[in-house]
This record gives structure tokens, C-alpha cells and sequence, in this order.
């Protein structure tokens, strides 16, 4: 299969999706409302408004334009190799955060034999279908493995710290890419407007906070007054009438009441000053800082454990949960990496 007919399968794909999203009636259609609505009994976490901000969020993106743009950086995707096995292995924390993988994998020629999370299988499975009704020639490129991982070249495997020690264990011996848990941070100048406020609440709040691009941690300038942003984060406090972050919020307050710690409360999230990227769901961590070059050489620290920094100067605020297609997860160009092992004659 040519690239040209790659790129236009998932042109295709981002057409269906986004006509789906719109209620135009169709088979397809019907079925993956149906999984939209209903993710929620796998997984508590995925409320129809997650799983349809996350369809959303790659249908916008899945445009002819944009995939010649981002496969035009890579010449050698014209070139014809014998497809690599690759296994990938999902992350479960936000619907579909293996899409991008799966994706980078079947547009550079080769096979994928995913490992999806058992929170999150069901609709990466039905868009394998959907690539497959658009063009056959992929069912014989999509593998879901049903139990240990075998059969591959090289490795993409997505998970925490505790994990990634495991695949390393196993996967190490192999070319892979291994990523562990990241979080993102926001940097406040203080002269925010109150759209900025209010769209720095859709990169903490979406997916309630588990995602690797959504802010855990905010730097803010001395002196700070937190009520204008309080008040701007109104339209995200619903997110406490959800059992499993309700539970979070109490826990989380309940431990800091034993431990005499400070910390400010919204009735709906916490925030604590800690020097911490990552921080629990319900909470989001803070520093302060004196000068902007303080705050580059904090982040410049801290950077293996930064996914991505939402600023007036770099992502904008209530971006984060939108990446561009040739924003790689930890900065690690996948398409490049495939590619090297088709050329390099490893196999």
C-alpha cells in the first residue's frame, strides 16, 4: 500500500469521525455514539464528555492537509520495506491514548500487534474496524493481542515509572521507545486575561487531570492573588460530582487536615505549594517564582518529567489537550524512530 492511500485512510477516518460527532445518521455512526455514551461502565473515568472530547481532539486534526504536512517531513515514507512487527503496548489513563501510536505505526507501512489497556480497549478496536471497512488492505496490517505480547520487531510501550521498569526488563534487549509518567505545567506572568484563566481550567480539569498533558503543577509569580482565577474555574465544578474524583478530593483534604498542612481549597479542587510536578487527582501543586529566569531553570530541572509547559509563550492555555500531529508524546519523534529501523537493515 502506497502512502498516498495511507494518508487518505485516515483522511477518511477523520471525515467519519467528525460527521459521527456532528449526528450525521449512519451504521457507524450509531454504534460508536453507543460506545461514547456508555465507555463510563468499563471505566468510571470516561463520561461520554471525556470520550467526546478525545474524539474530537483527533478528528479535528485528521485532515488531508494536515497529514501531507506532517508525513511530508519524511521522505523516505515513499520508499517500499517489508513491514516492521511493531508491538505497541496502551496506556488506559484518557480514551484513546494509544491512537497516536497505532496511527504513526499503519502510516509508516508496518504492521501494529497492540496490547490495549483493559480500560480502554473497546474503541481503538472499532476504529480498527472502521480503517479496515474505508480500505481491506489493513486487516491484514491490525493485531489485537489477547495475551502476552510476541511476534514483534521493536516496541512502543506507554505506562508509569513502576511499569516502565517492566518493559524495560522485558523489552530492553529490543528497539523500543519506553515512556514513564509525565505531567505539564503552566507559567503565570500575571498580567492573564480572564479567558486565559478560564482556558488554563480546560488543561487541568479535562479528563479530570489524568492525562500526561494536562497540568498538574502551576508556577505563578510572588505575590499572586488566586480570586481571579478561582473565579474564572466556576464552569469546571462539576467535576466534583463525579464518585471516583469526589473520593480523590476528600481523601487528598482528609490527609492534608491530619498533617497540619496548608493548602487552599475550591470547594471542587486543592492546591498545595509543593515543589512537585506531579500531583494527585483533585490537586494541583504550585510555586512561586521571583524572576522568568528563575522559573526556566526550574523547569529546565524538572525537564524528563514535563510532557509539555502551557504559557502565554508556548502551548496556550486550553491547548494542551490538543496536539498537533507531529507532536510526539516525550518528545520522541515515533515516526522517526520506526523508520530508522526499516532502514537501518535491522531486520
Amino acid at each position: 500500500m502506497k502512502l498516498e492511500e495511507r494518508v487518505e485512510v485516515f483522511s477518511g477516518l477523520g471525515s467519519i469521525l467528525r460527521n459521527i460527532l456532528d449526528g450525521k445518521e449512519t451504521s457507524i455512526g450509531k454504534r460508536f455514539l453507543s460506545l461514547i455514551e456508555n465507555q463510563y461502565k468499563t471505566n468510571p473515568w470516561f463520561t461520554a464528555e471525556n470520550v467526546r472530547m478525545a474524539v474530537s481532539a483527533i478528528a479535528e486534526k485528521l485532515t488531508g492537509k494536515n497529514l501531507s504536512v506532517w508525513t511530508g517531513n519524511y521522505p523516505s515514507l515513499e520508499k517500499e520495506y517489508r513491514p516492521l512487527n511493531v508491538g505497541v503496548i496502551m496506556a488506559g489513563n484518557i480514551p484513546l491514548a494509544g491512537f497516536h501510536d497505532f496511527m504513526t505505526t499503519l502510516i509508516s507501512g508496518n504492521r501494529i500487534i497492540a496490547k490495549t489497556s483493559s480500560k480502554d480497549s473497546e474503541l481503538i478496536r472499532y476504529i480498527s474496524e472502521i480503517i479496515c471497512k474505508i480500505n481491506g488492505s489493513f486487516r491484514e496490517m491490525v493485531v489485537f493481542a489477547e495475551g502476552t505480547l510476541s511476534g514483534f520487531d521493536c516496541v512502543i510501550a506507554t505506562g508509569s515509572d513502576n511499569s516502565s521498569r517492566y518493559f524495560e526488563y522485558y523489552f530492553g534487549k529490543y528497539p523500543s521507545i519506553i515512556r514513564k509518567n509525565r505531567n505539564s505545567v503552566a507559567v503565570i506572568e500575571g498580567d492573564e486575561s480572564d479567558i486565559d484563566f478560564k482556558n488554563l481550567g480546560q488543561d487541568i480539569f479535562s479528563y479530570f487531570g489524568l492525562g500526561c498533558r494536562n497540568v498538574s503543577k502551576i508556577y505563578l509569580p510572588e505575590g499572586f492573588d488566586f480570586a481571579r482565577m478561582f473565579r474564572n474555574w466556576n464552569d469546571y465544578s462539576a467535576v466534583i460530582n463525579n464518585i471516583k474524583y469526589a473520593n480523590n478530593y476528600d481523601y487528598n483534604k482528609a490527609v492534608m487536615l491530619v498533617n497540619r498542612e496548608k493548602f487552599l481549597d475550591t470547594g471542587y479542587i486543592l492546591l498545595k505549594e509543593d515543589s512537585r510536578i506531579s500531583s494527585p487527582v483533585s490537586m494541583i501543586h504550585f510555586q512561586y517564582y521571583s524572576t522568568q529566569d528563575d522559573v526556566k531553570r526550574e523547569i529546565q530541572s524538572q525537564s524528563e518529567k514535563i510532557q509539555c509547559i502551557v504559557s502565554k509563550k508556548d502551548i496556550r492555555f486550553g491547548m494542551s489537550q490538543s496536539p498537533e500531529l507531529w507532536d510526539y508524546a516525550d518528545n520522541i519523534d515515533t515516526l522517526d524512530f520506526l523508520l530508522k529501523i526499516n532502514t537501518s537493515g535491522i531486520l
